[in-house]
């Protein structure tokens, strides 16, 4: 196979312009799997842009069931990478839950997340959020306006359910942090009780991204943090409406990486920095010139092999509009990041903010030196073989070199205040002085027991 693509490359490398200088690859033909969300869109385009196939690479792209079944497959060896929740390679590596050691050389997105509240949920909300002169909702929404809604089901005997994608999401930990800022307790976790729901006010459980909308319209669930089209979804189908983003939570969060095994990097050195190429060119694609390319994206995208949503679905987020009530279009053209802001660069920051989450949630059951959130993010996170492969993409006359932080050591900029939805700033460097300064959550040497926060 090898052979055969070389062949083809070198032919239309005479044919095009420019053409990505080959690796000696140690495996040329390779599986990547990942879930239905518009986020795995670097993955589709590299394969349909022939980014892959520039760099020697035979790539199958096969959806998956759901995040367990993905991060299995890659353990296993099923596959050789895949779309993941930036909480699963962490997770992996400090084995909570399967154990075993996932690093990234890229990070996927920044942004493309949502918390949509079903039709009666929203009515209940509404007296309790401030109206602009047009009388539309005045945006961001606070969960203190959902605390009422949630008193009113304690008082009828109901309990109050939300979905959310995974224990190690992104999604479960921007709700929980979107609940604590309102004033709800979404629950720990602790060594004997992994349901995360000890002293909990919103019981919050996993659903597959795909079935969110038709769980909630089912009433199994009352609300749900997804990534898009999930949450468009709902609007579409007239059963729900979402109240936030996490742009809005959490000016241009990080989202998902690009997960290999330690094992498969070590052995194939070579063919990780392809693959980490071909990824660096699709990102590049889909945000360069104000996001000309994004209509093509959604076309490729809405392909049933991808994400098979309705074309229209896919595109009112990933053209630069969310639309939260029906007819309530907004543009947000940072909705969904590939690139720019350094989207792509795995930040140590960035893996630090969920192990953060991690322990304040109880996942990680006992207090860590700030020292121990570094050397995990460290041995996750790997920016080196990002920066080696950007190298190469400049040379090649590929990318640009402004647009890579050269002289990075890991760590962005604390986020500032007004960037985070309840005033609370962040800084990856000073993890548990972070920690301290949130009023809900695990601190300090506290742990959970039973059902109640001791320390």
């Amino acid at each position: 196979m090898k052979k055969i693509i070389l062949t083809l490359a070198a032919t239309t490398a005479l044919c095009g312009p420019a053409f990505a200088e080959m690796l000696e690859l140690e495996k040329d033909e390779l599986k990547f799997g990942f879930i239905k969300l518009t986020d795995m869109a670097p993955l589709a385009v590299a394969y349909e842009q022939g980014y892959f196939f520039d760099e020697g690479l035979f790539v199958t792209l096969e959806a998956q069931a759901n995040w367990k079944v993905l991060l299995d497959g890659v353990i296993g060896g099923q596959l050789d990478g895949a779309h993941m929740l930036a909480g699963q390679p962490l997770a992996a590596t400090i084995g909570y839950g399967t154990e075993a050691h996932i690093v990234t050389p890229f990070s996927m997105d920044l942004n493309g997340n949502g918390i949509t509240v079903s039709n009666q949920v929203w009515e209940m909300m509404k007296p309790n959020i401030p109206t602009m002169d047009d009388g539309r909702p005045q945006h961001p929404i606070s969960a203190s306006a959902l605390k009422p809604v949630i008193d009113t089901f304690k008082s009828e005997g109901k309990p109050f359910n939300m979905g959310m994608v995974f224990p190690v999401s992104t999604h479960n930990y921007e709700l929980r942090y979107w609940l604590a800022a309102g004033g709800i307790a979404p629950g720990y976790y602790s060594a004997d009780n992994v349901t995360g729901q000890i002293a909990a006010d919103v019981f919050l459980s996993v659903t597959p991204p795909p079935q969110m909308p038709s769980t909630m319209e089912a009433g199994t669930i009352n609300g749900y943090s997804v990534g898009e089209p999930w949450n468009q979804q709902a609007v579409f189908k007239g059963i729900g409406v979402p109240v936030i983003t996490d742009y809005e939570l959490w000016k241009n969060n990080p989202e998902k990486v690009f997960g290999m095994t330690a094992e498969f990097t070590e052995a194939n050195p070579n063919t990780t920095l392809a693959v980490t190429k071909a990824l660096i060119r699709a990102a590049i694609w889909l945000d360069e010139n104000d996001n000309a390319n994004r209509e093509e994206a959604v076309d490729i995208l809405s392909r049933p092999e991808y994400v098979g949503a309705d074309r229209e679905v896919i595109a009112n987020s990933m053209t630069g509009t969310f639309e939260y009530e029906k007819g309530d279009t907004r543009e947000v053209p940072d909705f969904n990041v590939f690139f720019r802001y350094n989207a792509t660069y795995p930040f140590y920051s960035d893996a630090v903010w969920y192990l953060t989450q991690m322990r304040r949630w109880g996942q990680i059951t006992e207090a860590k030196p700030d020292s121990w959130f570094d050397e995990v993010a460290k041995s996750v996170y790997k920016p080196e073989i990002y920066l080696q492969a950007a190298r190469l993409l400049v040379d090649e006359g590929l990318a640009d070199e402004a647009d890579f932080p050269w002289d990075s050591d890991g760590y962005k900029a604390a986020t500032p205040a007004a960037d985070i939805i309840d005033g609370i700033p962040y800084d990856g460097r000073t993890p548990n002085a972070y920690l301290e300064s949130l009023p809900i959550g695990l601190k300090g040497e506290q742990i959970v027991v039973g059902n109640e926060v001791r320390g």
